[in-house]
């Protein structure tokens, strides 16, 4: 009987997991990759220092945390060496399809003989129908299970290839990319859509995120900064961002905020909603990285969906 390794998008789902007794270890994978710095050599020295660092200087996190949660993790992940099937359970969200792509890359270097399946969270005939795993009945993931995907070695290939463009510092590789279809990731090229929308309009200066946030306080109205949070968490679209990813978000466009109890832009959050004026020179940080990208060395079009390089 052949021995599994599960590998999960987080401690959530993990514990869910534990509670179907599907036999195997389970792995989960603590990062999230969608935000800072990355480096295409998925577990070296290199990498994790590139992380933490990005971790440590935007979400205080500390030495001895990274080490308990993260990379005692990865080792555990490097000591299953005997396991010949792999489960991917990871949703169909940037955050989780980003991390799904260095989680292959690793495996396709160190575990290259391995069958790999992906669970996928969704409806396959209507891609639109989307689920959150920790939403779902104890049934329902098993029959998603019964029916996961198992990868090809050119599915393993092309999502190497992708996570290598994702990490590289220009987007526009990325962007450039159209056989999508010819794979069975099915959620990847509408997440690779929503990691490009993140690069700063050309029309004001804030990227989708940004833009929605704003969006979102002037049409719904929030009475408190709490309700604008969980408005924003709601109609999020293929993000999957948690709470701490927004409170950041919103230190950040805080000027552009008149009250936040209740939620009122300024007139420049207004005007910046706009299109009447530009946050741009307001917002431009050297060192803000998307995979390996400079996030202010790009502009997004939004009138042609394209990149500009400045």
């Amino acid at each position: 009987m052949s021995s599994q390794l599960h590998i999960t998008n987080g401690d959530n789902f993990t514990q869910k997991l534990i509670n179907l007794k599907l036999g195997g270890e389970i792995i989960t994978w603590r990062e999230m990759l969608c935000e800072g710095k990355t480096e295409t050599n998925v577990g070296s020295e290199s990498f994790w220092k590139t992380r933490f660092d990005f971790l440590s200087k935007n979400y205080q996190v500390t030495k001895s945390w990274f080490i308990e949660k993260t990379l005692k993790e990865y080792r555990s992940l490097c000591n299953h060496k005997y396991q010949d099937h792999i489960v991917l359970w990871f949703e169909y969200d940037l955050f989780c399809q980003i991390n799904m792509l260095a989680v292959i890359s690793w495996l396709k270097a160190n575990r290259p003989f391995s069958e790999i399946s992906m669970v996928c969270c969704g409806d396959e005939n209507n891609p639109d129908t989307l689920y959150n795993l920790n939403d779902l009945s104890d049934e329902q993931l098993m029959n998603l299970y019964e029916n996961r995907t198992f990868l090809t070695q050119d599915d393993v290939e092309y999502a190497d290839y992708v996570w290598q463009l994702y990490c590289s510092d220009n987007p526009i590789r990325l962007e450039n990319l159209k056989d999508f279809g010819s794979f069975q990731f099915i959620y990847l090229e509408s997440a690779i859509r929503a990691h490009l929308m993140r690069f700063p309009t050309i029309k004001n200066g804030l990227n989708e995120v940004e833009n929605n946030i704003l969006r979102l306080a002037k049409s719904a109205k929030p009475k408190s900064k709490s309700e604008l949070m969980s408005t924003v968490l709601k109609n999020q679209g293929h993000y999957g961002f948690g709470d701490t990813q927004y409170k950041r978000l919103f230190v950040k466009l805080k000027p552009l905020f008149k009250s936040f109890k209740p939620v009122i832009l300024s007139t420049t959050g207004n005007d910046i909603l706009m299109g009447k004026t530009s946050y741009y020179s307001c917002l431009q940080d050297n060192n803000v990285y998307l995979g390996g990208a400079l996030k202010y060395n790009f502009l997004y079009n939004t009138d042609t969906d394209r990149i500009l390089k400045l």
